[in-house]
C-alpha cells in the first residue's frame, strides 16, 4: 500500500521553440524526484506541457502563414519527443488548447468571479510581449538607444494605453494574507533566497492583475464576457490542476485525493508568477495551496544565462549524442547544485563523466563481474557467515537514510554524493582486499566468495539509489546481476537492505557502462 501522494510539477513550458539544456534541466529534476518517491512507496503524480495561448503565439504563426493551433501542433512534438529521448516518466503532459483545459479555466476563473474577486477596467501600462507579462515602469530597464526595455529578455516594451478594456484579479488584496502565509509556512518558497526576494517585492504593495485580453482571439474564452480571452498566465497556471483531474468528473476523486502537491519546480525568473499570483489565485478559490515552491537557478555559459531568446542554448539530443541519456542526466543532477546557478562546459561533463560513471561506476561493475565469470563461472558466490560484517555494509545501512534526508531537501547533488561514496568503497575494497591474490590460495576460498558476494551485493544497491537518476544503466545492472524488473520497487528502504543478492544467480560481463571520453576527441556537434 502507497504511503500516500507525491506530486510535482514543472513550468507549462512556452511552445515557441524546441526544449534546450534550461527546459530539460527542470525536467530531468522532476523526473529524478519522482522516480525516486515511487521507488520509495508513493504514488507519484508529474505534470508537465506545453504553454500554447497568447498574443506572442498567435503574431509568430501569422509570420508562418500559420493558424495558431496548427502552429502548435507542429511545435508540440518537439518537447514530447525531447521528454522521451531524456528518458522522462511524467504521468501528465497538458497541452493548454486542449478542451480540458478549457473547462478548467473556465471554472476556476468562473468560480472567482462569482465570488466576486474580479471586476472589468480598462489597462494601461507596460507590456512585453516576448514574455507575455506586464510590468511597472520602476521594473523596466533601458536600452542605449534609452528605450525602456523587459527586465527580463531585454527586449523593448510596449506601452499600452489603448483603453482596453481587460478583467481584473483583485491581487492586491492579498498582500497581508501573503506575508502571513510565508511566515507560516516559511519552506513554501526555495531556496531561502528567493524567498527573501518575494517577501521584500510583496511588502513593496500588489498590482492588480488583469487576467484578460480583448485585442487579440488566441486563448481560452472568458465564458461571462464575450470577445475576451484569459491571459496566458491566467491560464497556463490552472494546468498544474488540470493535469490531476480538475475540470473532470471522472477524475474528482483522483483531483481531491492529490491536491495540493508536493513541489512546483520552477526557473527563479518565473517565481513571482508562482510565489505571489498563484497562491493568491488559490486562497480566492479556497483551495489548498502547493507545499513547495523551488526556484532554482540558471545554466550559465561563459557566465550568461542560458535560453532560446539569447540564441545559446543548446538541445538536448546534442549532448546526449556525446555522452548518452543517463550520463547528461546524472551531470546535471550531481554537479549543478539544484537551487543555484551552475557554470557549465563540456570540459567539466567529461570530468565528470570520466571521474564518477567511467572509472568509479563502470569499472566497478566490469572488474567486479569479470572476477566473477573467472573465479566463480559467472555466478554469484555463497558467501560465509563471516562475510557478512565488512566496510561496505556499514556505509549501506546508513545509506538509505543519508540518500532520502538528501531527497527530502531536493539535494540532487547530495544524494549522488552519498551513493558515490559507497562505490569508491568498493573499488578502494576491491584492492585492499585482492581478490586475484586469495584466488592463488585454495586455502582462502571462502574468504574470496566473501569478498566477490559483498562486491555484488554493493553493486546492487548502488544500482538501486542511481536507478533515479540514471534509470536504463541501473536497469542493466540489475539484468547483468540476474535480477527482476527494478522498476517494480517500492520500498527502496527494504529493497537496499544488505544481503538479498541470491547466491549462484548467472552474472554477466557485457560491454563497459561507460567508455572513457577523450575531451579534445569528441563526436562533432
Amino acid at each position: 500500500m502507497a504511503k500516500g501522494t507525491f506530486g510535482v510539477t514543472t513550468p507549462i513550458y512556452y511552445i515557441n521553440a524546441a526544449p534546450h539544456l534550461g527546459t530539460a534541466y527542470t525536467t530531468v529534476a522532476a523526473d529524478t524526484i519522482t522516480r525516486y518517491q515511487r521507488m520509495n512507496g508513493y504514488d507519484v503524480s508529474f505534470v508537465t506541457g506545453t504553454d500554447e495561448h497568447g498574443q506572442k503565439i498567435a503574431e509568430t504563426a501569422e509570420k508562418n502563414a500559420m493558424t495558431p493551433q496548427a502552429w502548435c501542433d507542429s511545435l508540440a512534438p518537439a518537447f514530447t519527443d525531447a521528454w522521451k529521448t531524456l528518458n522522462i516518466d511524467y504521468t501528465n503532459f497538458v497541452r493548454t488548447t486542449e478542451d480540458r483545459q478549457t473547462r478548467a479555466v473556465q471554472k476556476f476563473w468562473g468560480a472567482l468571479h462569482d465570488a466576486g474577486w474580479l471586476y472589468k477596467s480598462a489597462y494601461e501600462g507596460w507590456y512585453c510581449v516576448h514574455e507575455e507579462t506586464y510590468y511597472a515602469e520602476s521594473d523596466l530597464e533601458k536600452n542605449d538607444d534609452g528605450e525602456f526595455v523587459c527586465p527580463d529578455c531585454k527586449r523593448p516594451v510596449r506601452y499600452e494605453a489603448s483603453g482596453e478594456e481587460n478583467w481584473f484579479f483583485k491581487l492586491s488584496e492579498f498582500q497581508d494574507r501573503l506575508l502571513a502565509f510565508y511566515d507560516e509556512h516559511p519552506d513554501f518558497i526555495r531556496p531561502v533566497t528567493r524567498r527573501n526576494e518575494i517577501v521584500s517585492f510583496v511588502k513593496g504593495g500588489l498590482n492588480d492583475l488583469s487576467i484578460s485580453r480583448s485585442s487579440f482571439d488566441w486563448g481560452i474564452p472568458v465564458p461571462w464576457d464575450e470577445g475576451h480571452v484569459f491571459y496566458v498566465w491566467a491560464d497556463a497556471l490552472i494546468a498544474y490542476l488540470t493535469g490531476i483531474g480538475y475540470g473532470d468528473d471522472e477524475r474528482e476523486a483522483e483531483f481531491d485525493g492529490r491536491w495540493p502537491i508536493q513541489y512546483h519546480f520552477v526557473g527563479k525568473d518565473i517565481t513571482r508568477f508562482h510565489c505571489v499570483i498563484w497562491p493568491a489565485m488559490l486562497m480566492a478559490a479556497g483551495m489548498p495551496i502547493t507545499h513547495t515552491v523551488f526556484g532554482h537557478g540558471f545554466l550559465l555559459t561563459k557566465g550568461e544565462k542560458m535560453s532560446k531568446s539569447k540564441g545559446n542554448g543548446l538541445m538536448p539530443a546534442d549532448l546526449v549524442k556525446v555522452f548518452g541519456v543517463d550520463a547528461y542526466r546524472y551531470y546535471f543532477m550531481s554537479d549543478v547544485q539544484f537551487g543555484h546557478d551552475g557554470s557549465i562546459s563540456m570540459e567539466r561533463m567529461v570530468q565528470v563523466y570520466n571521474a564518477d560513471l567511467a572509472n568509479t561506476w563502470g569499472n566497478l561493475v566490469s572488474r567486479v563481474t569479470n572476477m566473477t565469470t573467472k573465479y566463480f563461472e559467472g555466478r554469484v558466490p555463497e558467501a560465509p557467515a563471516a562475510a557478512a560484517e565488512n566496510p561496505l555494509r556499514e556505509i549501506a545501512d546508513t545509506l538509505y537514510a543519508d540518500y532520502d534526508a538528501c531527497m527530502a531537501e531536493v539535494d540532487f547533488t547530495g544524494a549522488a554524493a552519498a551513493v558515490q561514496k559507497l562505490a569508491s568503497r568498493v573499488n578502494l575494497y576491491v584492492e585492499e582486499s585482492a581478490p586475484w591474490a586469495l584466488a592463488k590460495d585454495p586455502a582462502r576460498a571462502d574468504e574470496l566468495a566473501g569478498v566477490l558476494y559483498n562486491c555484488l551485493e554493493a553493486i546492487r544497491i548502488i544500482a538501486l539509489y542511481l536507478a533515479p537518476f540514471m534509470p536504463n544503466t541501473s536497469a542493466e545492472v540489475f539484468r547483468r546481476l540476474g535480477l527482476g524488473d527494478i522498476a517494480e520497487v517500492t520500498d527502496i528502504k527494504e529493497a537496499t537492505a544488505w544481503g538479498q543478492l541470491p547466491a549462484s544467480v548467472a552474472v554477466e560481463v557485457g560491454e563497459p557502462l561507460f567508455p572513457r571520453l577523450d575531451v579534445d576527441n569528441l563526436p562533432e556537434l
